[in-house]
């Protein structure tokens, strides 16, 4: 490993919040989002808290909501609670069924920056491709995170890149770990969806409330009916102990998650439409340990495993199914084992003079493994596997950084003066499969290297040659095998001045220098003018970038694209390649973007409320191309696409926050709204002489905008009393408008999403809940049987969701 001794931005959060945070009790938690006076992130001031901040923050509760919520995962949390927040199951989409792509503002799931105790997390190797929300993006993989590690979730909406470096665009989501000693908390979760969308819709079937596909029948026939599917177990536990007498501690977490697939109405070609099955382990650990009166050594770090399970699409006649093995065709499944392991180790403290300094350094990695099962290579005919390794990818990051900080209290009402650097590595590697998930083999059974001379065996019924590789997932061949790796500095200044006690000024400027695309330079304006006691006008202005990703720069692969009129075979080339040049596409550059936003914030006695106003306008945006025609490039496929900087945006919005909470005799009560309205507008697609409808066109576009609904309002409102309590919310999502491969709008009509929980405290130590998320079993609009939806189902994967009714029971533990 090559080291680096290198700087960051970033004060650790958890220092300066356990000098402002006030103690809490249980009874004094509130169960639903609210504005708490704590310091954040987005800024490195420790007088700052989120009602006197110049920008827009969400703080996220976990450990309360968690206790008043079905939901089961990160992303699941989040959708619900922030409102611009929005992650969704994926099916159809290849490794986006196994990591949900997520977004702030509407923008790329790239385009969020994630923090961990205030230090940059790894992104996820996975770049998300066809059939999914931010296609062509790269994301940072929340739920490889567990939810029983989290003490709260801190989500900055507003562009910070000058602050925070690469990624943050739209915001920064930081992620706070449990520090709290001598106490265990556990819990268990069961829960199921219930299955009766089925039925009428799909001919052929027994009109039963649900269904399921018999695995032992190759995933292309019905098996026995059930009710429920989704099944799901959830169980973790968290345990803090003190080290020595002066405030050390370490804090550990385990947690378990089992869910069982669903399955919904499919054409089909996709008979397998619904969630992927996950089993997933979750380990994290927190520490810290005084050195001495000034300084203290912490770490934190976790590894999470996951293993999945999704259908792909089904074949069901021609060239890609061997009778003698699948009569009447097959749904192949794309597995994966995902490996997530990260450890930052450092060292804080403050100097006789004032200054804070912070040093740390970071490990992150993550391992996307593949193996198909239940598919064959149709090329060795009944001489076929039905299971092959098809390779993977992973990415490693390295981080080092140091910051300082310090409080002039004597310049004017304060001066906060910070600056620093960071240091990082990223490494990318794709690795190649099992010969038989990529190669062709000819009539004699031997991969074919000359197809002048070596012909694959022909299908009797269609006449065409039978395709090599896995089904469902052709494996990654040595020529995909990439081992790349690239290095960044950034040098950054940042201060926030209070002019007066009414006015605050922030500014931010941030270097930063890419080995492989050149040197970019942002900066960031920030105010805060208190106009009475009640309300603040707020606001600020900002540039930014993102770099490309190492995925998006050599990601490359070979896939069949499944849809009513037939499949097809696409090569996806890597940027820099032969075929990317013979097309005239440049070398990916960082993304650049403006951030405006401007706000008022109020207190007016038990009631907060914050309307907050953006504009975000991004050029040079990475996207994956739709198809070009390549049968004249004797590559053996149909089509060609690649990552391009191919589009501009302009994205604008307002984003609504209220609560409410009140103490009657020995009841309380709270009200939440949260709010979004947002819109995107492709200006500009950079095409060149490419045509312009195949390099971006209308289809393309409306994913980009798709990835948030135009609005998305929630209303949470909560009681306790005694030993009872309840929640009960509405999440309305607006119409979203796709537009399928036959270029007709898939229209999806506004839904109202109503979840409710019971809570009931059996004794001190015990706590049961009961609930349903989506209570009233609200599903997307079904669109047309033309069978031309993304991923084949009678509706797409939206962000209200796609599987229906969920129905759970939690039992919480505290000794």
């Amino acid at each position: 490993m090559r080291k680096i001794t290198l700087l960051l931005l970033t004060v650790p959060f958890s220092a300066v919040l356990a000098q402002n945070e006030p103690k809490k009790t249980n009874a004094d938690s509130t169960k639903v989002q609210e504005l708490q006076e704590v310091q954040i992130v987005g800024s490195r001031n420790s007088k700052r808290t989120v009602l006197n901040s110049a920008v827009p923050i969400d703080i996220i509760d976990v450990k309360s909501v968690t206790t008043q919520s079905g939901k089961i995962e990160i992303n699941e949390l989040l959708q619900y609670l922030a409102p611009s927040f929005n992650a969704n199951k994926q099916s159809g989409s290849d490794g986006a069924d196994h990591v949900d792509p997520a977004t702030l503002r509407g923008m790329g799931p790239d385009q969020t920056l994630v923090l961990i105790n205030g230090k940059r997390r790894h992104q996820s190797s996975l770049v998300n491709l066809f059939g999914t929300r931010g296609r062509g993006n790269t994301g940072t993989d929340l739920n490889s995170i567990p939810a029983s590690a989290i003490k709260r979730i801190e989500i900055l909406r507003d562009g910070a890149a000058a602050q925070y470096g690469s990624d943050a665009i739209a915001g920064v989501i930081n992620i706070v770990l449990n520090d709290n000693v001598n106490e265990l908390n556990a819990s268990v979760t069961t829960g199921a969806y219930l299955n009766d969308a089925q039925g009428d819709f799909l001919p052929g079937t027994p009109n039963t409330p649900g269904y399921e596909l018999d695995q032992n029948g190759n995933g292309n026939s019905y098996g026995k009916d059930h009710k429920y599917d989704g099944f799901s177990v959830k169980a973790g536990a968290n345990y803090g102990a003190k080290i020595g007498k002066n405030g050390g501690f370490v804090n550990l977490t385990g947690e378990y998650l089992t869910k069982d697939k669903t399955l919904r109405p499919g054409f089909d070609f996709r008979k397998g439409f619904g969630e992927a099955s996950i089993k997933s382990y979750n380990l994290m650990a927190n520490f810290e340990l005084p050195l001495s009166k000034n300084a203290e050594l912490y770490a934190f770090g976790g590894r999470n495993d996951r293993n999945t399970d999704a259908y792909a699409f089904t074949r069901n006649d021609g060239e890609r199914v061997v009778e003698d093995i699948y009569p009447g065709g097959y749904t192949p499944r794309i597995t994966s084992k995902i490996v997530d392991n990260s450890l930052t180790v450092g060292i804080k403290g403050t100097t006789k003079n004032g200054w804070k300094i912070d040093y740390s350094n970071a490990f992150g990695q993550n391992k996307f493994d593949y193996r198909i099962k239940g598919t064959i290579n149709a090329s060795l005919e009944d001489a076929s596997p039905t299971s092959f390794d098809a390779g993977g990818f992973s990415l490693t990051q390295y981080t080092s950084n140091i910051d300082f900080s310090r409080n002039f209290k004597s310049v004017l009402n304060g001066l906060n003066f910070a600056f620093g650097t960071e240091g990082r590595i990223e490494k990318y590697k794709i690795t190649a499969g099992e010969e038989g998930s990529y190669a062709t083999y000819d009539t004699n059974g031997v991969p074919i290297t000359d197809p002048t001379t070596q012909f694959a065996p022909i299908d009797p019924i269609s006449g065409n040659p039978r395709p090599g590789g896995s089904q469902g997932f052709p494996g990654f061949s040595p020529a995909n095998e990439v081992d790349k790796q690239r290095t960044n500095i950034g040098i950054y200044a940042d201060t926030e001045l209070d002019v007066s006690d009414e006015f605050l000024l922030g500014t931010a400027l941030r270097y930063e220098h890419y080995s492989d695309f050149g040197n970019t330079l942002n900066l960031k304006m920030s105010y805060k003018f208190k106009m009475c006691d009640h309300l603040s006008l707020r606001g600020s202005f900002s540039t930014g970038f993102r770099a490309p990703s190492l995925a998006q720069i050599y990601f490359n692969t070979s896939f069949t694209n499944f849809n009513a009129s037939g499949a097809s075979e696409v090569l996806l080339a890597a940027n820099g390649s032969a075929v990317t040049q013979g097309f005239g596409i440049d070398k990916l550059r960082e993304e650049k973007s403006r951030n405006g936003s401007v706000g008022l914030a109020g207190k007016f006695g038990k009631f907060t409320a914050t309307v907050d106003g953006y504009l975000i306008s991004v050029s040079d945006r990475i996207v994956l191309t739709g198809y070009f025609d390549a049968t004249a490039l004797n590559l053996g496929v149909d089509s060609a696409q690649f990552f391009v900087n191919g589009v501009s945006t302009v994205t604008q919005g307002v984003d609504i926050v209220m609560s409410w909470k009140d103490t009657f005799g020995s009841s309380k009560m709270g009200a939440t709204l949260v709010g979004n309205i947002n819109s995107m507008k492709v200006t500009h697609v950079n095409n060149g002489s490419l045509d312009q409808e195949t390099f971006f066109g209308a289809r393309e576009i409306a994913f980009l905008k798709a990835s948030a609904p135009n609005n998305k309002f929630g209303l949470n409102l909560n009681y306790e009393r005694k030993w009872f309590d309840t929640g009960l919310a509405f999440t309305r999502f607006s119409k979203v408008v796709l537009v399928d491969y036959a270029g007709a709008d898939n229209v999806y009509n506004p839904k109202i999403v109503t979840d409710l929980t019971l809570g009931f405290q059996l004794i001190k130590q015990l706590k049961l809940s009961v609930g349903s998320n989506n209570l009233f079993n609200i599903y997307p609009t079904k669109q047309d049987e033309s069978g031309n939806t993304e991923a084949g189902g009678y509706w797409d994967a939206v962000q209200m969701g796609f599987s229906g009714a969920y129905y759970y029971t939690r039992l919480n533990f505290k000794f």
